[in-house]
Formats: structure tokens, sequence, C-alpha cells
């Protein structure tokens, strides 16, 4: 091997054991910086007025959630089933609760797996329920030097966020790595 070789190798490795620990906090930084916002209003437009609101589901939610058939119905939410009800509602709190646990970093690979499905199903709705398939500078496309599209090129890169996360973990500066400190904590004490 020669001496740039080694010298590669070992730089490469130190990054590795040293600075293992940047990955998911950069990830979960990332994330907070440029989506917590974006889902936190989101959810807010669909709740409605004050505590109760938390449990009321809304036009706005019905319509965003599900557009075609609230467009149907004048956007009556009187003539949603209890299904459509149940997902507007766990659509909503999960909008709070799933960013909420990626910033904080507890139960993070849990929280990054329901992102994902958010996001799949959030793409899904954007561009089935609402139309976007039809425009093509909404869905994108991979390799095409354009790198804004909604759906392929944005949410790509949430996802590939999400799974770094569901990877590798919160890292150390967050409440699993607590947590998870003390459980080790609290078995050594018991085993002495």
């Amino acid at each position: 091997m020669t001496p740039i070789a080694q010298l590669y190798t070992r730089i490469s490795a130190g990054l590795e054991s040293n600075f293992d620990w940047v990955l998911p906090l950069l990830a979960r930084l990332i994330f907070a910086g440029v989506l917590l916002v974006y889902f936190w209003n989101a959810g807010v437009a669909k709740l409605g007025d004050g505590v109760a609101g938390l449990f009321k589901v809304t036009a706005g939610g019905f319509g965003q959630i599900f557009p075609k058939q609230a467009e149907a119905v004048l956007w009556d939410v009187t003539q949603m089933t209890l299904f459509q009800k149940a997902v507007v509602l766990a659509g909503t709190w999960a909008e709070f609760i799933l960013p909420t646990l990626i910033v904080i970093g507890l139960l993070t690979r849990l929280a990054a797996v329901g992102m994902i499905c958010f996001i799949v199903v959030q793409s899904l709705t954007d561009l089935y329920g609402h139309g976007g398939i039809l425009h093509a500078e909404t869905l994108g496309s991979f390799f095409d030097a354009v790198p804004d599209s909604a759906i392929l090129d944005q949410r790509a890169l949430w996802i590939f966020l999400m799974v770094t996360l569901m990877i590798k973990g919160a890292g150390v500066l967050s409440v699993d790595h607590i947590m998870r400190t003390q459980v080790f904590r609290n078995a050594e004490l018991a085993t002495t």
C-alpha cells in the first residue's frame, strides 16, 4: 500500500471512530431547521379552536388528507366516515408528535420509521389526491439536473434523513442516549 493510501485509510478510520456521533446529530439538526416548522404548521392548519380542537376534524384537515372526497361533499365534515376522521386526527397528531420525537431524540428509530411512512403517504396524497401527478414538475425526475421537484427530489432527501436516523439512532446528544446510559448504569448497580 502506498503512503498516500495508508494516510487516507488512517484519516478515514479516525473520522469514523471519533466522529460517528456527528451524523445523527446533524440529521436531527437539519430536520429541525428545515422541516420541523413545516410539519407543525401543516398540523396547525388542520386543528380546530382551543384544546378541543385537538380532537375535532376540520374542513381544512379533511380537504388536505382526503381532497377528492372533501370536494365531493363540499368540505362538509359531517359527511366524513369514521375511518376518514380517524386518519385525519392521526395524521394531524403525527405532524406534531413525530417531528418532536425526532428533534429531542426520543424513540428516534421508531419516529423515523413513522416519518418515512408519513412522507410516503403525504407524497401519494399530493400526487393522486391533489393532482400533482398531472404536473411533471411536481413529480420531478431523478437525474434531470433540476433539483427542486416537490416529490422525487425533496421528499427523497427527507426520507434519506429519516433512514439515517433509523439506522444510526439519535446519537449521544439525545434523550435516547440518556435513557440508554441510565439503563446500563442501573443494570451495573444491580449486578454489584
